[in-house]
């Protein structure tokens, strides 16, 4: 059997703590042509936005920015590197098999990348919020855009 990242708990934590203290994709946006979606937890210090920008279906740029726990700004930071460039198809691949993951679900791991680093969420409740929220927001993005799309039908 081949090995796995998800098998070393040192390398997920270093990924975790790695898009913790390097957030990628971390910028703040002022500009019509991106959908914003403001998240915030009533249980952590989380209060984040999201900024989509979907050209021809296809993400051409997801920013976030605002503050965060480590689990927070780490998961929404790989979220952004994994849905960037992406069509929409495959980006809402990539977010069922996070959610699929998180809930301890059958997922495919070759989607994941890095977000694989949080397979062990599930085990601390608590931490589900945190993980999913840069998610939900870009799930919550995408249903602004649909929204728009069928308003100019």
């Amino acid at each position: 059997m081949p090995f796995s990242i998800k098998d070393n708990p040192m390398m997920l934590r270093e990924i975790i703590m790695d898009h913790y203290q390097h957030p990628r994709n971390k910028k703040e946006i002022d500009d019509s042509r991106y959908i914003t979606i403001h998240m915030d937890s009533a249980s952590c210090i989380d209060d984040i936005y999201i900024h989509l920008l979907v050209e021809n279906d296809i993400v051409k740029e997801c920013f976030w920015h605002g503050n965060s726990c480590a689990i927070s700004a780490a998961s929404t930071s790989i979220m952004t590197c994994l849905i960037k460039g992406k069509s929409l198809k495959e980006a809402k691949n990539i977010m069922d098999n996070f959610n699929r993951m998180i809930n301890s679900e059958s997922y495919d791991e070759n989607v994941l990348g890095e977000a694989i680093a949080f397979i062990n969420t599930n085990r601390q409740p608590s931490r589900i919020g945190c993980a999913t929220i840069g998610w939900r927001g870009f799930n919550q993005a995408l249903d602004k855009l649909e929204k728009i799309k069928n308003e100019g039908k």
